[in-house]
């Protein structure tokens, strides 16, 4: 196998174009195997192998530092960095994590088990550089479903003006369940006008090829382009922030994304890139349920049933959501509250029956609970279901909002 020969990124960097294609699809394979006996997360990291290869193939780390929000897109970025004869020990007692972990290797640049942190701290990885006089780069690897948390917009809110920080936007219209909100409507913009950003590119590459007048020619369209992309695409929100955009751009065409971000890495500036990934990609059941195999337990393999576990009995979620919806036929002033978890949280039957009752908020687990509370401070009874885990985003709007509010 020629991922048996990846040993570090420096031998990602010396493979050609068709052998990069073999590592992808090894790398594939590789994830399904374990992933189907250790479980894991599997949907988004299925998603992320083009890009992955393509940001190891530009940027060098450790020197130069790649994080991953939340960690669970890691795998690959593992497999490439040194982690693939112990990778069978993935989320296993002693084994590696299944999250970056700093401990664990120097290519892994900051840990995290929640969303919506990368460029918090990404930004102060690239501040911390600045400061020590060093060249390196910082890449942000950011879902559109973590970028429904309002960190990343506080991060974003700082972000201009610092130089060799990219952060990269992996668009494949889902956190753990399908995006909603404005966001989401908003990059569907986006995304409707990807024909004209690879028109551009397509455009720019022919006329560097041109002798003599080419770089002219480059220069020109660069003019032109303000007008071309306010008519088609209207506004933008990342380049009225002050940062550099690119896309949207296929992220699972790893030539066109090695060149976009070796574009951005000479620019120099604070970016953003827009990568559209499919999430499960190579795994026709992952592609038709990502939801499900976002974060699964152990499955068969070749038929993607997931193996039972336990004694057979409903899980405290499933008689949680029951018990919910029998509550809210009795009383209609009840209202179920989740923060993108429908399914992990037992709401699915909630959402089909009290459709009107029911508010999936995004990653936002502290705007969650003060809305919840404004809902309470009008007399209506609203249960937000949330992962204890995750509450933990959520401590000072449970002691200010929900005990004190009154």
């Amino acid at each position: 196998m020629l991922l048996e020969t990846i040993h570090s990124p420096d031998d990602v960097k010396r493979l050609d174009a068709g052998q990069l294609d073999t590592l992808a699809s090894e790398a594939r394979t590789e994830i399904l195997r374990v992933v189907s006996r250790n479980g894991g997360h599997l949907s988004s990291n299925l998603g992320v192998v083009e890009l992955t290869i393509a940001l190891h193939r530009v940027f060098s780390t450790p020197e130069d530092s790649i994080l991953f929000d939340v960690g669970h897109q890691s795998y690959v970025h593992k497999l490439l960095t040194g982690r693939r004869e112990a990778f069978d020990t993935l989320r296993q007692y002693g084994g590696i994590s299944g999250f970056q972990r700093p401990a664990e290797s120097p290519h892994d640049a900051f840990g995290a088990g929640h969303s919506s942190t990368s460029i918090s701290a990404a930004l102060g990885i690239a501040t911390a550089n600045r400061l020590a006089g060093k060249d390196c780069y910082t890449v942000a690897v950011i879902g559109d479903g973590a970028f429904t948390g309002g960190m990343a917009y506080e991060a974003l809110n700082n972000c201009a003006g610092n130089d060799r920080l990219i952060i990269v936007l992996n668009d494949n219209t889902m956190s753990i369940a399908r995006n909603v909100g404005a966001l989401d409507s908003y990059l569907n913009r986006f995304r409707n006008s990807a024909k004209y950003f690879r028109i551009k590119n397509r455009v720019k590459r022919t006329f560097q090829r041109i002798p003599l007048i080419g770089r002219g020619l480059v220069s020109l369209c660069k003019r032109v382009k303000g007008r071309l992309r306010k008519w088609l695409v209207r506004e933008n929100l990342f380049e009225h922030l002050g940062l550099h955009y690119y896309g949207p751009l296929d992220g699972n065409d790893e030539s066109l994304l090695e060149t976009v971000l070796q574009e951005a890495k000479e620019d120099g500036a604070c970016s953003v890139i827009h990568v559209c990934t499919r999430k499960g990609k190579g795994y026709p059941y992952a592609e038709e349920r990502p939801d499900l195999y976002h974060g699964i337990g152990r499955f068969d393999l070749g038929t993607g049933s997931p193996e039972p576990c336990g004694d057979g009995r409903e899980s405290y979620s499933e008689a949680f959501g029951e018990t919910l919806c029998r509550l809210a036929e009795r009383d209609e002033r009840i209202c179920a509250v989740t923060a993108a978890m429908p399914d992990g949280t037992g709401l699915t039957d909630f959402r089909k029956r009290f459709p009107e009752r029911f508010f999936d908020v995004g990653i936002a687990e502290e705007h969650a609970v003060t809305f919840a509370c404004g809902l309470a401070a009008k007399g209506y009874k609203p249960v937000f279901a949330v992962y204890s885990t995750f509450a933990q985003r959520a401590y000072d709007q449970l002691l200010h909002d929900c005990a004190n509010w009154s």
